[in-house]
């Protein structure tokens, strides 16, 4: 099996982290990663926003459980957020941002790091203490967070669920 399809079935979200920090080396191939994802009409209209600020992390955790009424929201204790957002209402800022996230989880993967995606952003982006974060954060007004990874080292004893895919599939031959 050559390593792009290993890396693709052996890949697993990862919901528990050790607190070992990621080498920016790593934090970069990663971007690259995204960075070289397809994007529609290849607008790339993209941003990308890595977070290693412990402080920062921790802000940004509570004020979305806060948002969501969530208690003990931890987003899984990530070392490392990797950011995606977008043009707001884009053609296709939803699809760019999945395409670059995907490829982030794999490079992530390749280097041995966890990761995990994390959703609730789109719907409270533009809620006032998300948007300052934001705001804080250099993310641009008309963008919207259409996906975070999670990103760490796996904690010896994270939970990863074997996987089992299922999914119709017809051959038109």
């Amino acid at each position: 099996m050559n390593e792009v399809m290993n890396a693709i079935l052996t890949r697993r979200s990862i919901r528990k982290f050790t607190d070992a920090p990621i080498p920016k080396e790593i934090l970069k191939d990663i971007l690259d990663a995204a960075l070289h994802a397809p994007s529609g009409k290849a607008m790339q209209t993209w941003q990308f926003t890595m977070i290693t600020n412990k402080d920062m992390i921790s802000r940004l955790i509570e004020a979305i459980g806060k948002e969501l009424g969530r208690d003990g929201y931890d987003m899984y204790h990530p070392t490392a957020i990797l950011m995606t957002s977008n043009v707001t209402n884009g053609t296709w800022s939803r699809e760019d941002n999945a395409c670059a996230l995907e490829n982030a989880f794999l490079a992530a993967h390749s280097h041995g790091v966890g990761s995990v995606w994390i959703n609730q952003m789109l719907e409270i982006c533009d809620a006032p203490a998300i948007r300052a974060l934001l705001n804080e954060l250099g993310v641009p007004a008309e963008h919207s967070v259409y996906g975070m990874a999670a990103l760490g080292y796996a904690a010896p004893d994270a939970p990863v669920k074997p996987m089992e895919r299922i999914g119709k599939v017809v051959y038109v031959e």
